[in-house]
């Protein structure tokens, strides 16, 4: 995997992808991080919830002119953080009181643009978003991303294919926002669309413990089954967050091969949870990594994050290693490098990683790292994107 420059003054890798990105949300850095005033005795705590209401606002703000300019600054960073293949799961499509613009893509036209200008491949996982939660119009924050018919979203998927029908560092997936975002009656038509066109399908996934007791009280169904129930699991299905899921969904995601897209940094940040990442491996489900919010740009930590978050949880240390069914013979770090390369690459419809990345040899976080044999080790456990030349 890794591969050491002629001069032996860099070391190659496979280029990192980052599955699960927001890009508007670079915008947010700074914001939500002070407790909220709270006017009222016995207020809830801030949590996931109360960052919504500010990630609202920020999405309100946005124009066509904005939406480019600070896509084309997350992506900036991931490009110098060694990324090359993007997901963009990209929600904002009109006005901010949900009329669609003329051009009813121009908001994914700028986020393509963005990526592609700065040498990024881009997945566009083009949104379907509907209402606030069972039996609830969307609010007044989430109007610009709603559309009133599933076919409006399927037009648009058609529309964008066929505008980047021949690039080859463009393709397009199909994203049912959430259970809370889309009704049951949506599911299937999105993930028999994704099926005929051999398109990524994504979905978060029980990230919150509420999104899980919604979907139960409105279906009698976990989010998991629902999504397996409307034929929605296969090897393109890539469940974002996975947090909250049970050990016999865990099985589920195996069984069909499919992904669970882990986003440490913004995991922690939300206070999400730790996902069961041990039950995920241990049935074969495939992981990828998502820099989801953009709150710290470091895909090597995304990567790192699923070992270090698991030591967490399990309180022990090294839980990757020889026992995933995937990679038999893998280190840990290999095993997490392919997951926050080649794994999220394909989650987002490409064959491969797109390349290599080049990492200083002499870089200090490597200086006094003599043995070869645990340089890659270094870099995943130790490393920065600050190692990763431009």
């Amino acid at each position: 995997m890794i591969r050491l420059s002629a001069d032996g003054k860099t070391l190659h890798l496979p280029a990192l992808a980052t599955a699960h990105s927001h890009a508007f949300q670079f915008a947010m850095r700074g914001t939500a991080q002070r407790p909220r005033p709270q006017p009222v005795a016995g207020a809830k705590a801030d949590d996931f919830w109360s960052w919504r209401g500010q990630m609202y606002k920020t999405a309100t703000e946005l124009t066509p002119e904005s939406m480019y300019a600070v896509s084309r600054a997350a992506f900036s960073e991931l490009r110098r953080a060694g990324v090359r293949t993007v997901g963009e799961f990209h929600y904002i499509q009109h006005q901010a009181d949900g009329t669609p613009y003329d051009d009813r893509t121009v908001m994914s036209d700028v986020v393509i643009q963005a990526a592609r200008e700065n040498g990024l491949r881009i997945a566009l996982l083009r949104v379907a978003y509907h209402r606030a939660g069972p039996g609830l119009p969307a609010e007044a924050g989430q109007r610009r991303f709603c559309d009133p018919d599933v076919d409006l979203v399927l037009a648009d998927l058609d529309r964008l294919r066929a505008k980047y029908a021949g690039h080859a560092d463009v393709t397009f997936g199909v994203a049912p926002h959430s259970v809370r975002a889309v009704p049951p009656s949506w599911l299937q038509p999105l993930a028999a669309y994704a099926r005929r066109h051999d398109l990524p399908l994504h979905m978060h996934v029980a990230e919150q413990i509420r999104e899980v007791e919604e979907c139960v009280a409105e279906t009698g169904k976990r989010p998991l089954e629902l999504c397996a129930d409307h034929g929605m699991l296969s090897p393109r299905f890539v469940a974002v967050h996975a947090t909250q899921l049970e050990p016999a969904e865990a099985r589920m995601l195996g069984e069909a091969r499919a992904f669970a897209c882990i986003c440490p940094t913004t995991e922690r940040d939300l206070g999400d949870g730790l996902p069961d990442l041990g039950a995920l491996r241990a049935a074969g489900a495939r992981l990828c990594t998502g820099i989801d919010s953009h709150v710290i740009t470091d895909p090597i930590d995304d990567l790192r994050g699923l070992e270090t978050h698991e030591r967490l949880r399990t309180r022990r240390r090294v839980t990757f290693g020889a026992t995933a069914p995937a990679a038999p013979s893998a280190t840990p770090a290999e095993e997490l490098w392919r997951s926050g390369s080649i794994e999220g690459a394909i989650a987002c419809g490409f064959p491969d990683a797109g390349g290599e990345i080049a990492i200083r040899r002499d870089h200090p976080i490597l200086a006094f790292v003599k043995d070869e044999e645990a340089l890659l080790d270094a870099i995943v456990f130790s490393g920065q994107s600050s190692m990763i030349e431009a």
